[in-house]
């Protein structure tokens, strides 16, 4: 980052630390509040962009395109990440639109295009930022900031940041380091599958690791502590997908988001998603049986029936289930259980399950989890592994935390 970066990042830094110490309110104040509060002259006489969705709201639940132009901000174009502007499709590609509230055109940087062109970064001077990250790599909002930021250098485009919390805590670094080939649109960054990041800090580390020279500016948070997870805050859940109901199953998700590379349901299509793997051949007791035992969380059978499916997985059909529930946040550790599972399934249905080598490899950030299941091997050895990684990434991180 450059000096100016690094001064800006410092002042607010220390503008949210001590909005920390100070609060004595419980509730945590998001960076479009704090920006409003007191910061609002990064803003001051420019033309604005707004990547956002229906997760950029303040505590009352008012979007930021309301609270920006009623203070008076120059908003002239808005553009949306993966799921839309309002967050609610699936589409294989989203084309651009027209905001009927404001008039002002949405970019979508899930279409034909997945950063921002010339031509659109040339209506605005800065490009804010407002998504709610989930802590897991894969999820793709960090990679279309990180291909905004990307598009901006060399630009007069300054970046800002309204940050938020990471909603399954700060402290825990889980599951395996992508490495350098694998990067992708769901992992950008060689990070742990969980990573313990907010969005904004992702950004400063992307920022520096693939030496981007964005001139980026992140807003805190104020208030919210790393080891506060979602419901700590008093802010108000807003689904950051379709398919991300509650922080139950955001707290399953970097785990269970590798069955998306598998036959197997993640329960999209029903109200828990991401909380359990379904199909019609699965035998529930059996693969449990398989399982070694994990602190802090329970597994149980279950049946469910998925409407209208976005992943197209057995739609209509009753399936039998095998559902998680978090018993002891701190103890669990999502990936870990889920790579476990995958192995039971193997175990007890190699000729029933499918998996697409290339779509786990992405997700998993390398190979070997694949080759550890298909030929029997040792887990316990890849876990050792991503405990090994997991503190050399934590190492590397500390520099870019704006939270304690």
């Amino acid at each position: 980052m450059s000096h100016e970066v690094n001064l800006r990042c410092s002042v607010l830094l220390v503008m949210g630390a001590c909005l920390v110490a100070c609060n004595t309110s419980p509730r945590v104040r998001p960076g479009i509040e704090v920006l409003l509060s007191d910061s609002l002259h990064l803003l001051a006489d420019a033309r604005v962009g707004l990547l956002t969705n229906q997760t950029g709201v303040g505590r009352d639940g008012s979007s930021d395109v309301e609270l920006l132009l009623e203070a008076g901000v120059a908003l002239t174009a808005l553009f949306s990440p993966e799921h839309g502007f309002r967050g609610v499709l699936d589409d294989a590609a989203i084309g651009h639109r027209v905001d009927s509230a404001t008039g002002l055109p949405i970019y979508s940087l899930y279409g034909d295009t997945r950063s921002p062109t010339p031509e659109m970064l040339d209506r605005i001077d800065v490009l804010a930022i407002d998504l709610q990250d989930i802590g897991a790599r894969t999820y793709t909002y960090i990679s279309t900031v990180l291909l905004a930021m990307r598009a901006a250098r060399g630009t007069a485009t300054r970046i800002v940041i309204l940050d938020r919390p990471n909603p399954i805590g700060g402290m825990l670094i889980q599951g395996p380091l992508m490495t350098s080939e694998d990067t992708s649109f769901v992992g950008v960054l060689r990070i742990p599958m969980r990573h313990g990041l907010t969005l904004g800090e992702l950004a400063l580390y992307g920022n520096d690791e693939l030496g981007l020279g964005a001139d980026l500016t992140v807003v805190p948070a104020a208030g919210w502590r790393r080891a506060e997870w979602f419901d700590d805050t008093g802010l108000p859940w807003v689904r950051p997908s379709p398919s991300m109901p509650d922080l139950e199953s955001a707290t399953h998700y970097p785990g269970l988001v590798l069955f998306e590379a598998t036959n197997l349901s993640v329960g999209r299509g029903t109200p828990i998603a991401f909380q359990i793997i379904a199909a019609p051949w699965l035998r529930p007791s059996l693969v449990a049986q398989s399982l070694t035992a994990h602190r802090g969380v329970a597994i149980s059978d279950t049946v469910v029936t998925p409407d209208q499916p976005p992943d197209g997985k057995y739609g209509g059909v009753a399936l039998p289930a095998l559902r998680l529930v978090v018993t002891d946040r701190e103890a669990y550790n999502p990936v870990e259980v889920a790579t476990d599972l995958l192995a039971a399934v193997y175990a007890v249905h190699g000729d029933s399950l499918t998996i697409r080598a290339s779509r786990l490899r992405r997700l998993a950030g390398n190979d070997a989890l694949r080759q550890v299941v298909a030929t029997g091997g040792d887990l316990g050895q890849l876990w050792a592994r991503w405990l090994v990684d997991g503190a050399t990434f934590a190492t590397r991180r500390k520099q870019f935390l704006l939270y304690h």
